[in-house]
């Protein structure tokens, strides 16, 4: 058996990326981040490759945000 689950909780998820489970709930409920819902209850679970790669589609956003934006030093004028 794999050392790591394939399923995560919001919990989990939110401590992956240094945030909040109601930021992640967000996330899942806007359909930015995948899940499922799951059991009675409908507790939600996120793919741990589906985490992965909406983590990389968030370095490539702000890879694009900086192209467009580039930094402009005010003080070095």
């Amino acid at each position: 058996m794999a050392s790591t689950p394939r399923f995560l909780t919001l919990a989990d998820v939110a401590e992956v990326l240094n945030t909040s489970s109601a930021q992640v709930y967000a996330l899942v409920r806007r359909g930015e981040l995948p899940a499922i819902k799951i059991g009675g209850r409908g507790q939600w679970r996120v793919e741990g490759s589906r985490l992965e790669e909406y983590i990389q589609q968030q370095y490539r956003s702000a890879e694009q945000y900086v192209a467009e934006h580039p930094f402009v030093d005010s003080e070095s004028d």
